[in-house]
């Protein structure tokens, strides 16, 4: 007989596939090889871990990391809206039985522990599931406002994790965090127009195009023109506003805690700073910040932590 599968080999998709795996009972020692395995083996991997990051908290963001990235592939892999949606309600479960003590699934199993010594609130999580949730059944924001109620359970939850992680949990600083993580998400959904449309997504508020007389069927259609060039104009002014009030941020941490915050937030910045250098026509071509300039961009934020 062949030998079972090892559980470092199952991505989330793979997983809820395989019966053997969810029935099983793992050990913390299992369960925290899996979600570090989880972390360090995604293409993103590089945000998960900074290396200023202190050891002592790898296993911790590895967790937490984990649980995101569950939600996510539950929400996006799938291919299925009604089997998303199932499979987000079985796990927004298993957190609240995380919270009750019943562990099952690796990821809680890892994760309870980081819960539990940390303080993490169970409704930072509850509001990332709710989030994946909502991308199953709203395609469309109709104002600022709608828009900004999506990241604050999409991003924002993120951020003061971070935060709670490295042992802050005021409200100042999760105001700024707050500020910061729309601002990333902003950026990614300005960068990501015509990715979002593939899946028949729309982040860019109806209003906003409304007021500069664009339409969606121009949208679909990928028509660039001035009327799309000034939506764009305006959408990355609200991103890079939040992003510069964010950046009082840094200042308030620890220096290996700031230094990783000002590098998102200045790569962010630059994705914005590309958008308006292609004139925002963000439809013929996605804005991509290189690897050269990510390095130019960690030169700068040592430079001026060290000034």
């Amino acid at each position: 007989m062949a030998a079972a599968p090892s559980l470092k080999q199952f991505a989330p998709k793979q997983f809820v596939q395989s019966p053997e795996e969810l029935d099983r009972r793992y050990t913390l020692l299992e369960a925290e090889n899996y979600t570090r395995w989880l972390a360090t083996s995604h293409y993103e991997n590089f945000q998960v871990v900074s290396v200023l990051l202190p050891k002592k908290l790898h296993q911790d963001f590895y967790n937490v990391y984990s649980f995101c990235r569950w939600a996510d592939d539950l929400g996006d892999e799938m291919e299925d809206t009604s089997e998303s949606l199932r499979l987000l309600g079985w796990w927004r479960r298993e957190l609240d039985a995380m919270c009750r003590g019943e562990v099952k699934h690796p990821v809680f199993v890892a994760l309870e522990g980081t819960v539990r010594k940390y303080g993490l609130p169970k409704q930072l999580f509850s509001d990332l599931i709710t989030a994946f949730e909502q991308d199953q059944t709203v395609t469309r924001y109709r104002d600022w406002d709608d828009l900004f109620g999506y990241c604050r359970n999409s991003a924002n939850p993120v951020g003061r994790l971070v935060l709670r992680l490295c042992g802050y949990g005021d409200p100042e600083r999760d105001r700024l965090s707050d500020a910061t993580c729309t601002a990333l998400q902003l950026a990614n959904f300005w960068q990501d127009v015509t990715v979002d449309l593939l899946k028949d997504r729309v982040y860019l508020p109806l209003d906003l195009l409304d007021r500069h007389g664009y339409t969606l069927a121009e949208l679909t259609a990928l028509e660039f023109n001035p009327r799309f060039r000034e939506a764009m104009r305006e959408a990355v002014g609200v991103a890079r506003k939040l992003f510069i009030e964010g950046l009082e941020l840094p200042k308030m941490v620890n220096r290996r805690l700031g230094f990783d915050l000002e590098l998102f937030s200045r790569a962010g910045m630059r994705v914005l700073d590309k958008i308006e250098r292609q004139e925002y026509n963000v439809l013929a071509r996605r804005p991509v910040v290189s690897k050269f300039e990510r390095v130019e961009l960690l030169i700068g934020c040592l430079l001026r932590s060290v000034l």
